[in-house]
């Protein structure tokens, strides 16, 4: 299911993480050769995904949500 990206967030271990409108948190790291995503390093290349929509397999997967979407 896919849901926009509404914020990110960094987690202990400085990695990026998207927050979900669904209220899912998505990891979302630049690590070549895996993962490209160079946008991600930079406030304005983040500010340009916001409401990208991303595939959220915590939602099919019925999990609970990891924060509590804003109004």
């Amino acid at each position: 299911m896919q849901h926009a990206i509404i914020g990110f967030t960094q987690d202990d271990e400085l990695h990026w993480v998207a927050k979900l409108a669904c209220g899912h948190h998505q990891h979302v790291r630049h690590n070549p050769p895996w993962t490209n995503r160079p946008w991600v390093v930079t406030p304005q290349g983040r500010q340009r995904h916001l409401n990208v929509k991303l595939e959220c397999k915590k939602c099919d997967e019925g999990a609970p949500v990891d924060f509590i979407v804003p109004i």
